[in-house]
């Protein structure tokens, strides 16, 4: 007995020791409704379609990348970042149109529908890191204060990464009347921080809830999970759709690509606007993040295999969090969806916009930007006949 008391008295000390931005893990019984999951198996929730969730290749290939000077020189804008000063009365008005989308920076973006206002991946901390002292530091500061944005009906989390899921952002929404729609699991760190119960909404995929006429679903995506050291795997990850009387919109989370955005936009679409994850792609880990044309892609899938809606690149911009060079998924997914015949909208951080009216499409960042590589995967423009050439100059020479 004696032992079984100093194991639970060592256990204790150990949680005791664990930083509160950890969060906690699932128990009672939302775990068995984790394990009751048909997404869950082997003691882990599973993707849709297989993924490696670490870096492949060799640590040493990570680290020369990582560590090449040049390429850090490229992962940081050459200047400052041209940030909206989103206001109050940028917000106070009712959009027009119904639909208004605010990209606030990386994932986080206010979502105005048919009344309803959705804020999703809302982090507003200075690093996404369990730490204040170290981690990715933000490029650019929030484009206003949490608190300008006014009320906020739902708050929308796509997974727990420290990116995505903040805690000081979390304990200042906690004090408010908002309610939190999450993936399965994820409701635990809510409620170590301070959310109560009854203001979760706590969904596996391919489940929905009704908030304010909005019909709120968390899809697939194909990722991972995990704030602790352990990274036990017991949070699921999702991407949302949110459907209302009159628009539908569609938040990617972080996800690879995968053949279930066809589904997803079979079911739930076509969108007025998705917001796609376009950045932190690396070759080292392919399956869980997308590529600019990867992304691009997706959006065509979830509108049913053709140019449709709005494309809003997001998970870009903020952080610093892959190889890649600070300005290139814009660019890259800018070429990309003009390949495609894609409507995208560029807009800077904290910039306001409505899918249905005037999209901002300028290319901000390269004036900001260190020169960038050309897009690998667009095709050269064909080059011309020299049987036209000649023709060509004697029609002009006939002109004169």
């Amino acid at each position: 007995m004696t032992g079984t008391g100093s194991d639970r008295s060592l256990r204790a000390r150990l949680r005791a020791l664990r930083p509160e931005s950890f969060g906690a893990e699932p128990t009672g019984e939302r775990l068995a409704r984790i394990r009751r999951s048909p997404h869950f198996a082997d003691g882990v929730f599973q993707n849709p379609e297989q993924a490696r969730r670490g870096p492949s290749g060799s640590t040493s290939a990570l680290a020369k990348v990582y560590f090449d000077k040049e390429g850090r020189a490229g992962r940081a804008p050459a200047g400052v970042i041209p940030v909206h000063p989103t206001t109050v009365a940028d917000l106070a008005r009712p959009a027009a149109t119904g639909l208004r989308i605010t990209w606030l920076g990386h994932s986080s973006v206010l979502a105005e529908i048919d009344g309803v206002r959705i804020l999703f991946d809302p982090v507003w901390g200075e690093r996404c890191s369990p730490f204040a002292f170290a981690g990715p530091k933000r490029l650019h500061p929030a484009p206003a204060p949490l608190a300008a944005l006014g009320p906020v009906d739902v708050v929308v989390i796509s997974h727990d990464h420290y990116d995505h899921l903040d805690l000081p952002t979390i304990k200042a929404l906690a004090g408010t009347d908002t309610l939190f729609a999450v993936p399965l699991g994820v409701g635990a760190h809510l409620e170590h921080w301070g959310v109560p119960a009854s203001r979760l909404r706590e969904l596996d995929w391919h489940e929905s809830t009704e908030i304010g006429g909005l019909t709120l679903t968390a899809t697939p995506a194909r990722h991972f999970c995990g704030r602790g050291i352990r990274n036990r795997q017991h949070t699921l990850w999702a991407s949302w759709s949110v459907r209302g009387p009159r628009h539908r919109i569609f938040h990617s989370g972080d996800t690879g690509y995968f053949r279930g955005f066809e589904e997803i936009g079979a079911a739930h679409g076509p969108f007025d606007v998705t917001m796609i994850q376009i950045g932190a792609y690396s070759a080292f880990w392919p399956d869980i993040h997308m590529t600019p044309d990867e992304g691009v892609r997706a959006h065509l899938d979830l509108q049913g295999g053709r140019p449709g809606g709005v494309l809003l690149p997001i998970h870009w911009g903020t952080f610093n969090l892959a190889p890649h060079p600070w300005a290139e998924p814009g660019e890259w997914t800018k070429a990309a969806a003009e390949e495609a015949g894609q409507a995208v909208a560029l807009p800077r951080p904290g910039e306001p916009f409505e899918p249905a009216g005037k999209v901002p499409s300028d290319a901000w960042w390269r004036g900001v930007s260190r020169p960038l590589a050309a897009h690998p995967w667009q095709r050269p423009k064909p080059a011309e006949d020299p049987e036209e050439v000649p023709r060509r100059d004697l029609d002009l020479a006939g002109d004169r």
